[in-house]
């Protein structure tokens, strides 16, 4: 249908628009009068989980951020929230909400905790403010004082809820990273005695570089061998240690006699003393080995005894790495558990209190400008649905767009006179007019 076609069938039933929209005002304005005022209280918090961390600057992706923030807005009109928020208000104990229980359907069979936590549900609403992180909490009510003292004990029963499941998480995981521990140390102190009883058995004994004595003297020889190749002889007379130790001697004398016994640069210089003749103890003992295998012969004995122990070497490695990793994850896992338990006992809830619940001026309805705009848009709808469906039952030809549809040509437009007497709103059983004149060619 063309602009005209429309426009001339919604004139034709203008009455019948204009009665619908009038019935709708009329009906939204003594709705507005007789039901009772609405309140609505406001209680806000902030999600710390969603802002960006002060000190990386990173936080958490948007995906997430939209999960969780429906979640918590899920979670505010869930019956955990609104149970608690009936104990806190102690609606348990009020004779005019027990003769409204008493008086509910027969069909309801809600105890009285849910049936009054079902009120508090339909009244609430949750909703996180655009571009922020700040969750608002609203709750309507007959009266203002209302409103704000039922919006003030959801936001308390949330943080409440909120801080519970923390600690019910942390308490979980700290139980289960405590079996965890147990059992790892079960298979740590298993491991340490197959370690243990592996290097008895087979005389091998490893440092805490996993590094068996053999391959360290063999290291040691492989570090003298040049040196005797070279012919650099050691002897005891010429040994430069001896030399040293007569000067220290001599320092040593001079302090004494004018420093106390105690003095730190005495002690060190006897400390020196004593590492001088060490060296130059293993000197005179190497200066003396020309009598016994040559280094080079002890060498090679050496290295045919570690290349005969290597299997055996490399299990004992194996099996020190095991306690190593052992031993790391028990230590790792002890260390979770005292962070789950101190969490299990923490106050931190995540949310932040934005202010306190105020008690609104204003009621939320009746809101005039809504009603009466509202009830006006609704009218003019449904009169606009009303007048073609009535069109659709008593269809007229308006203009001359309404013949043009097959071949048929129109020959000729004759005016019709104007009715004497009111509007037509239905006219379902009467004869259609037609202001044309068609010929069928």
């Amino acid at each position: 249908m063309s602009f005209e076609q429309i426009f001339r069938l919604l004139w034709a039933r203008r009455a019948l628009i204009l009665i619908a929209t009038v019935l709708a005002l009329f009906a939204a304005t003594i709705a507005g009068m007789v039901l009772p005022p609405r309140y609505q209280a406001h209680a806000r918090v902030m999600l710390n989980l969603v802002k960006p961390d002060p000190i990386t600057g990173e936080s958490i992706s948007s995906q997430f951020a939209r999960a969780y923030v429906r979640t918590q807005t899920e979670l505010i009109r869930d019956y955990r929230i609104a149970g608690k928020v009936v104990d806190i208000l102690g609606w348990a104990s009020s004779p005019d909400l027990a003769e409204q229980y008493a008086n509910r359907r027969s069909d309801d069979v809600r105890d009285f905790r849910r049936w009054m936590a079902q009120r508090v549900i339909d009244s609430t609403n949750a909703e996180l403010i655009e571009g922020s992180n700040i969750l608002d909490i609203s709750y309507t009510a007959p009266s203002p004082q209302g409103a704000s003292a039922v919006a003030e004990a959801i936001r308390r029963a949330y943080i409440e809820q909120a801080i519970a499941f923390r600690r019910e998480d942390a308490s979980r995981d700290a139980e289960w990273f405590r079996l965890q521990s147990a059992k790892i140390k079960e298979e740590l102190a298993a491991a340490e005695q197959r370690k243990s009883a592996f290097e008895r058995a087979n005389g091998i004994v490893l440092d805490d570089q996993d590094i068996d004595q053999d391959q360290r003297r063999l290291t040691a020889l492989a570090i003298a061998q040049p040196a005797q190749a070279s012919g650099q002889a050691i002897s005891v007379g010429a040994n430069p240690a001896a030399a040293q130790i007569a000067q220290l001697d001599a320092a040593i004398g001079t302090a004494e006699r004018t420093l106390g016994p105690n003095n730190p640069q005495l002690l060190d210089m006897k400390r020196q003393r004593e590492a001088l003749a060490s060296t130059a103890g293993s000197a005179q003992v190497v200066s003396a080995g020309p009598s016994g295998p040559s280094v080079g012969a002890q060498y090679n004995a050496q290295l045919q005894k570690v290349l005969a122990q290597r299997g055996k070497t490399d299990e004992a490695r194996r099996l020190s790495v095991e306690v190593a990793v052992l031993r790391d994850q028990f230590q790792k896992a002890s260390m979770r558990v005292a962070e789950l338990e101190q969490q299990s006992q923490s106050i931190e809830s995540g949310l932040t209190l934005l202010g306190a619940a105020t008690a609104p001026n204003k009621p939320s309805f009746p809101n005039w400008p809504l009603i009466i705009f509202g009830s006006l848009g609704l009218g003019l709808m449904l009169g606009v649905l009303a007048a073609l469906i009535a069109e659709l039952l008593a269809r007229r030809v308006r203009c001359t767009a309404d013949l043009r549809f097959g071949e048929l040509p129109v020959l000729g437009e004759m005016a019709v006179p104007a009715r004497s007497g009111g509007w037509k709103l239905l006219s379902f059983g009467r004869k259609p007019q037609t202001s044309e004149v068609m010929a069928h060619g």
